[in-house]
């Protein structure tokens, strides 16, 4: 079985990671690690940079777990890469970071972490930043 973490560079996206290495390592279970973003013209804050890319990588190799991380950019919203990686993977496990929001900020530019909530077909953590 494999425990997927959406993984954004943020405060929230390294509390989802340092979850997953928790997890996987006490299940001995394979941990994916997915950054995911559609492109396009506009630069997006989600996707990692190569620094970022590099930390994670290494962080992984430490951790002395079985791990994989990908970062796709195919022109699908963050939410369908995910969903596709849960469906093509066996996973027990869905690990998403969770930032506070505004009701407005709710309202008009909606929320990976719902879509995601109400989407899967798996068992979805969401965890917050310290």
């Amino acid at each position: 079985m494999t425990i997927l973490v959406a993984y954004v560079p943020r405060p929230e996206g390294q509390a989802a990671l340092e979850k997953g290495i928790e997890i996987a390592s006490r299940r001995k279970e394979h941990l994916l690690v997915v950054n995911a973003s559609p492109g396009g013209n506009k630069e997006d804050p989600s996707m990692a940079g190569t620094s970022d890319v590099e930390r994670v990588e290494k962080l992984l190799a430490n951790a002395g777990i079985e791990s994989t991380f990908k970062q796709y950019v195919r022109g699908k919203s963050t939410v369908e890469e995910i969903e596709d990686m849960v469906d093509v993977h066996k996973v027990s496990l869905l690990i998403i970071g969770l930032r506070k929001r505004t009701p407005v900020g709710k309202l008009f530019l909606g929320s990976v972490a719902q879509e995601l909530l109400l989407s899967v077909p798996c068992p979805v953590l969401a965890v917050k930043a310290k």
